[in-house]
Order: C-alpha cells, then sequence, then structure tokens
C-alpha cells in the first residue's frame, strides 16, 4: 500500500479512505477481470457452437488487452488467501464452460472429434493468456488486429489456401 501511495502521491491514509485494505484492491482487480471473461461467454452469439467458440476467443482476447493489469494479476494467483480462492473458483467455472462450449463445437461436427475437447480448451485459452508475456498497450500489435489473428490462426491454421495436406 505504501508502493502505491507513493505512486499516486497521496498518503496511505487517502487509499484507505477508499478502500478497507490490500484484500480488497485484489478483490477488485481480480472481479474486473472474471467478470469481463464471463461476460464474454454470456453474449457470446451464433447460430453454432462453433461460431459461440470463435466469438468466445476473439473477444477474450479484447478483454484481456483491454484489462492487461487485471487479467495479468488473474493469472498469477495461486490460492493463497481467501480471495485468491474465490478467484480461482471462478476461473475453473469459466474453464468448464469454455471446455463445454468446445465439446459442443465437437458434437455438433464443426470440430474434429479426435483431440479431447478439454485439452483443446486449454490449449486455445493457453495461448490467448499467453498474451500477457508479450502483448504491451500502444506496442506494434493493435488488439483488434491481435484478436483477429489468434482467432484465424486457432480455427483456420497456418497452412496457405487452407488446411494442411498430409504427406
Amino acid at each position: 500500500m505504501g508502493d502505491l501511495a507513493r505512486e499516486l502521491g497521496v498518503g496511505k491514509s487517502a487509499i484507505y479512505h477508499h478502500v478497507p485494505g490490500k484484500e480488497a484492491l485484489l478483490a477488485a482487480a481480480l472481479d474486473e477481470a472474471l467478470d469481463g471473461l464471463t461476460e464474454v461467454l454470456d453474449r457470446a452469439t451464433g447460430d453454432s457452437a462453433y461460431e459461440r467458440l470463435r466469438a468466445a476467443v476473439r473477444d477474450s482476447v479484447r478483454v484481456l488487452v483491454d484489462h492487461l493489469p487485471a487479467v495479468t494479476l488473474l493469472l498469477r494467483v495461486r490460492g493463497n488467501s481467501p480471495v485468491e480462492q474465490a478467484a480461482l473458483r471462478r476461473r475453473r467455472e469459466i474453464d468448464d464452460r469454455l471446455a463445454a462450449l468446445v465439446a459442443a463445437a465437437v458434437a455438433e461436427g464443426s470440430l474434429r472429434a479426435d483431440l479431447p475437447p478439454d485439452v483443446v480448451s486449454r490449449l486455445l485459452f493457453g495461448m490467448v493468456n499467453s498474451l500477457v508475456e508479450w502483448y504491451r498497450p500502444g506496442g506494434p500489435v493493435d488488439g483488434d488486429v491481435l484478436a483477429a489473428t489468434i482467432t484465424t490462426l486457432a480455427f483456420d491454421g497456418l497452412a496457405r489456401g487452407g488446411p494442411a495436406q498430409a504427406s
């Protein structure tokens, strides 16, 4: 709290006037990230599970870009306090919803059935989550371009002219 007060140019008491303590700040930041990701799933629209999954991937990138500090914090949480444990529970619920969406896309025949949906979900969102390691707002990569690139890469692949042919 002392570091935060120095950065803001105020005394610690000014911060405590607005928040009861560090845990409240942590909870607010984690809620910011989790609320954004939950909203992505709630508003993912489309006629098929595949379209909803594509929208969820694309919009998850946008949440990360728009809320980078909060998402970065969420990805660093290890369950060391009740606030962190609650955040991890919410994150698992989001992960379960994403895995169910992948499974629904497999069931409708839109995604290949030879890969475990829970692993596909973890890999997709592991790619999205890895952005916290290198993406910087105001840097050379625009957030909308990044969202479109990841979505295209994940669902359409890298092969020129479409899916790679087996040799």
